[in-house]
């Protein structure tokens, strides 16, 4: 398939599992996960009517996307790939949402940097659901007082929370954890599920799924 269609096959499974979990249509947002692709492979699904995409890493993302953006008003850019506090103002200036805040010294970075820079980004905690020593994120029985800290002390609003679960593990109890996390932060914006599990993740709850294989090919 070309990737038009393969955006549209994926399209297509969000809105069946929305149905199938008794979910409203479009409750469940895609994020296009375009890593490792350059401008000229993003631009037909853009043309295609995808809005919504997802970077891994600040430099890479600096090396595309403000052209893309110039050439498309509406587009909206989510880092979610983990973030260094020296690059948080580059951070801030390009990308609209930021799913990995995951450390009080990063959380401190972007609160100072959307202060300078006069910005306002919408900003999910990442949580390490597996308690993985190489992934980032936050531990799960951190995760209350995390947001806490990041709403009380740097006056800083948090939009939800997000996950990558194991990679050998069902990730079903993972999007559940995430799910349950988020009831008791008040916050009902959830990030999980990618190419090979976003359709359990629609079943868990999520608001956000982010795709980037399914769409775009084997990197």
């Amino acid at each position: 398939m070309e990737v038009q269609e393969r955006l549209q096959d994926v399209v297509s499974r969000i809105h069946a599992a929305e149905k199938a979990a008794k979910r409203p249509k479009h409750a469940v947002s895609l994020v296009a996960v375009s890593k490792t692709f350059d401008a000229d492979a993003i631009r037909p699904v853009i043309e295609a009517g995808q809005r919504v995409f997802g970077e891994n890493r600040v430099q890479e993302a600096q090396g595309k996307w403000p052209s893309l953006k110039s050439e498309t008003s509406d587009l909206v850019l989510h880092l979610i790939g983990p973030l260094q506090s020296n690059k948080a103002a580059e951070a801030v200036a390009l990308f609209d949402v930021i799913e990995t805040v995951d450390r009080e010294k990063i959380a401190r970075a972007i609160s100072a940097e959307m202060k300078r820079q006069g910005k306002t980004l919408r900003l999910y905690v990442q949580v390490n659901t597996g308690l993985e020593p190489q992934k980032a994120g936050i531990a799960p029985k951190e995760t209350v007082s995390f947001v806490t800290f990041c709403r009380e002390e740097l006056d800083m609003a948090i939009d939800g929370l997000m996950c990558i679960p194991p990679v050998e593990e069902n990730p079903g109890p993972h999007f559940a954890l995430l799910a349950k996390l988020g009831r008791e932060c008040k916050l009902d914006r959830l990030s999980m599920g990618m190419s090979g599990d976003f359709e359990t993740a629609v079943q868990f709850g999520a608001t956000s799924v982010r795709v980037g294989s399914a769409i775009f090919g084997s990197r």
